[in-house]
């Protein structure tokens, strides 16, 4: 299945061809005729005059015919999102203890679900403040989805403070509280000063203190380390990044989107 294009934090650019790659393929057009003839061309063995017609009559086709390249440049996409998808493949078949159990990371959803989604999430990142509702929505739909989410800040000191006060959370009152905050920070539009922060803990019931001073624990900093780590042997640089199944979601997809590859994934297996 060719994989669906996706959006990370920063992704503002549409698709571009580098240059290189275009004129890779118009010399490719110019020279793919299948006949004997064609087999037979040498362009080392052409004169200067003959390698300057030739560069005409080739510009002058794909003047005239300018979907020629476009076709091409679907095709290379295509062939480079082939290629991309099995290497993610294998990333994911190397790091599958890691990315699944790894023994410290959040699991929601149905632990006994059949097909296991992994979020590499940061708090301060749009987009994955955009895909937040459409991922619950997708778990509480599906009701056979198992979640682990990880803790990736990546986008600044406001992002490692919530990642902290997420984890220590975590250590200190146990999984239900640290969705809590978890889906608080998510909509959260404060900065996450310590004054903020201590406000949110109150707010649902959770003891402030202690979870501020347990951000300083080295479990903390040990499980942030290991999540980057980990990304970074996965090649993800941006977030958000999921891993549905065995294949690799860098960036956001719809829900549609989604719920089409948790489809493909269990018809897969």
């Amino acid at each position: 299945m060719r994989p669906i294009r996706a959006l990370t934090d920063g992704d503002t650019m549409p698709f571009r061809l580098a240059r290189p790659a275009t004129a890779a393929l118009i010399l490719a057009a110019g020279l793919a005729a299948p006949t004997a003839q064609a087999q037979e061309f040498d362009p080392a063995s052409m004169t200067p005059a003959q390698r300057e017609a030739f560069g005409a009559e080739i510009r002058a086709y794909l003047l005239d015919n300018p979907e020629v390249i476009m076709e091409a440049v679907a095709a290379l996409e295509a062939r480079q999102a082939d290629q991309q998808s099995a290497a993610d493949s294998d990333l994911v078949a190397t790091h599958r203890d890691a990315l699944m159990d790894d023994g410290y990371s959040f699991v929601g959803g149905n632990p006994e679900g059949d097909i296991t989604v992994v979020e590499f999430s940061d708090y301060r990142c749009g987009y994955c403040r955009r895909a937040f509702p459409e991922v619950e929505e997708l778990i509480a739909s599906d009701g056979n989805i198992r979640f682990v989410l990880k803790e990736f800040p990546i986008l600044g000191e406001g992002s490692v403070a919530s990642s902290r006060f997420a984890i220590a959370t975590q250590l200190e009152a146990g999984g239900d509280a640290y969705k809590q905050v978890h889906d608080a920070l998510m909509v959260l539009e404060q900065d996450p000063t310590e004054p903020v922060l201590r406000r949110l803990a109150e707010t649902l019931g959770l003891d402030a203190d202690a979870i501020l001073a347990r951000m300083s624990d080295p479990e903390v900093e040990r499980r942030i380390r290991e999540t980057r780590a980990l990304a970074e042997q996965l090649q993800i640089n941006g977030t958000p990044s999921f891993v549905i199944g065995d294949q690799m979601l860098r960036g956001y997809v719809p829900l549609q989107g989604m719920r089409q590859i948790v489809e493909d994934q269990r018809d897969a297996g």
